[in-house]
């Protein structure tokens, strides 16, 4: 779990041994196939260049690839590469924001422990250690390795007036509501299916509760107060032609 700005807590599924472990070896078939045709490219060369000399840039391209593949998609995919994306997972910072290039340079420079029996064990053992799975490089960078879950989409019949919620009818005029109010609510309806059952609870206690009153919006018998915030966000939006 992690404290955003807006100090609300939010939690993350740290990834399991065995997605990243299937997701590191996509990742190396990813990698071969692109060797198999530097190699391929490479014997093309050698027929019109010094083969010491091609030999030389096949190394160098295998040796920079080896990291290059990992830090340039960590960085530039938002923390996946291919085999992260096919696997559902991604790398964070330790405080749940993107991954930067510092931090995707620091947990790949330890990359080729992977490939020493004695070092991989030992981040294996680091994995286990921590209560956020975290490998050498992870321990290094300062990030995390998550899982994230795939959508479920769920349809609903639109109302009869798209874009009127359903209880809109328990909102008064928002006469006096602010565009500050109005983000503040937005947003905690935004992150509101993310917040554990105590922080929902305070964050009615403490944003929705003193606005419903000021508004003298009236609660609905068996709805919850999520619903109402939803309804005022749609109404002052569609009022103020924020949407």
């Amino acid at each position: 779990m992690v404290l955003t700005p807006e100090k609300a807590v939010v939690s993350f599924s740290i990834a399991g041994v065995g997605g990243r472990v299937g997701a590191h070896l996509i990742d190396a078939l990813v990698l071969f196939a692109f060797w198999w045709i530097v190699i391929i490219v490479a014997g093309i060369a050698g027929l019109v260049m010094d083969e010491n000399l091609v030999g030389g840039l096949i190394m160098m391209v295998v040796m920079s690839s080896l990291f290059l593949y990992f830090i340039l998609f960590e960085w530039l995919m938002g923390g996946q590469t291919l085999g992260k994306k096919a696997m559902g997972l991604r790398v964070l910072s330790h405080d749940g924001t993107p991954v930067t290039l510092r931090g995707a340079v620091y947990r790949n420079l330890l990359r080729p422990a992977d490939f020493l029996p004695v070092l991989y064990f030992a981040g294996f053992i680091a994995m286990f250690m921590n209560e956020k799975s975290q490998r050498l490089g992870d321990l290094a960078a300062g990030t995390i390795v998550i899982h994230e879950a795939r959508p479920n989409p769920h349809y609903q019949i639109t109302p009869h007036h798209a874009g009127i919620h359903p209880f809109e009818h328990s909102i008064g005029p928002l006469a006096t509501m602010s565009m500050e109010e109005y983000f503040a609510i937005k947003r905690l309806c935004d992150r509101f299916p993310e917040l554990p059952p105590t922080v929902q609870m305070r964050s009615v206690e403490e944003v929705w509760k003193p606005f419903a009153e000021k508004e003298r919006i009236e609660p609905l018998p068996g709805v919850h107060p999520v619903y109402q915030m939803e309804a005022v966000v749609m109404k002052y939006g569609r009022d103020r032609r924020l949407f």
